[in-house]
C-alpha cells in the first residue's frame, strides 16, 4: 500500500479540517450516560482533542516538508500519519461521538452525495488483510465527514447505517458504537431503506446482552416496517424471548 496513496486517496488536509475540528463537540446526552461516569468526560474531550491537534501538526508538518522540498522528512510524517490513521480508536463516551437523534435527512447536498459515493467505493474494496483495513478507515473518515459538515443531508441516515456496519465489521468490533449508528439511521429517517432496526436489536440482543432494548426494538420492527422478512424475524425472537424468561 502506497502511503501516498493512503493519504490523498481518503482526504486531502483541506476536505479533513472540517471533520477534525468537529470531533468531540457532540452535546452529551445525559439520560444515556453510565451511571457514576460522568466525570470521565473532560478526560475524553482531552483525549479527542489530542488525536485532533496530533494529526493537524502532523498534516501541517508535512505540507511543510513538501513545499520545503524535503522529501525525505515528508516521507517520515506520511509513514506517522498512516500508522495513526490504522490505530482502531475508541469512541469512550458515545455522547462525544454519535451526534444526536433530532437530527432530520432532509436536503439533497451535491457535496454530501459525492462523499457517500467516494465512501461506498472505499468501503467495498477488499475483505482481508491491511488494504481492508485501510479502505475501512478511509470510508469511516467519509461517512463521518457527511455527518460533521452536512448535518441536514439527507444521506446522513444512509452514512449512520454505513458506520454501523463498520464499527460491526472485523475491522473494529465497536459493537455498542455500531448498535447507536444503527438507531440514528432510522431515527432521522423513519423510512429509511435499510434494516437498521434489525441490526440494532441483533447487537443489543446477542453482543451487548441488553435484552430489553432488544425487545423494544423487535416490536418496534413488528409495527413501523413492512418488509415481511424482518417481521417474521422480530416475531420469532420476541417469541423466544418470552419462553426464556418463563
Amino acid at each position: 500500500m502506497s502511503l501516498r496513496r493512503f493519504l490523498y486517496g481518503s482526504l486531502v488536509t483541506a476536505s479533513l479540517a472540517p471533520l477534525l475540528l468537529a470531533q468531540g463537540t457532540n452535546t452529551p446526552d445525559k439520560a444515556k450516560s453510565p451511571a457514576g461516569a460522568a466525570s470521565d468526560i473532560p478526560k475524553v474531550e482531552r483525549v479527542l482533542a489530542a488525536r485532533r491537534d496530533y494529526q493537524i501538526a502532523l498534516e501541517q508538518l508535512r505540507l511543510h516538508y513538501i513545499t520545503a522540498g524535503d522529501i525525505e522528512r515528508a516521507r517520515w510524517a506520511e509513514e506517522e500519519l498512516l500508522q495513526f490513521h490504522r490505530i482502531n480508536k475508541q469512541a469512550f463516551r458515545l455522547e462525544l461521538d454519535v451526534p444526536p437523534p433530532e437530527l432530520q435527512a432532509a436536503k439533497n447536498v451535491p457535496e454530501a452525495n459525492e462523499l457517500y459515493k467516494r465512501a461506498m467505493i472505499y468501503k467495498g474494496k477488499g475483505w482481508m488483510g491491511t488494504d481492508y483495513l485501510d479502505n475501512q478507515r478511509r470510508a469511516e473518515l467519509l461517512f463521518q465527514q457527511i455527518l460533521t459538515t452536512y448535518p441536514d443531508s439527507d444521506k446522513i441516515d444512509d452514512a449512520a447505517y454505513q458506520l454501523g456496519d463498520i464499527y460491526e465489521s472485523k475491522a473494529y468490533k465497536q459493537y455498542r458504537r455500531a448498535a447507536q449508528y444503527f438507531e440514528r439511521c432510522f431515527q432521522w429517517n423513519p423510512n429509511t431503506q435499510f434494516d437498521a432496526r434489525l441490526r440494532a436489536a441483533h447487537l443489543y440482543d446477542k453482543h451487548l446482552q441488553e435484552r430489553s432494548r432488544a425487545i423494544e426494538l423487535y416490536r418496534e420492527i413488528t409495527t413501523h416496517e413492512t418488509d415481511p422478512k424482518h417481521i417474521a424475524e422480530a416475531q420469532k425472537r420476541l417469541t423466544e424471548l418470552s419462553q426464556k424468561k418463563n
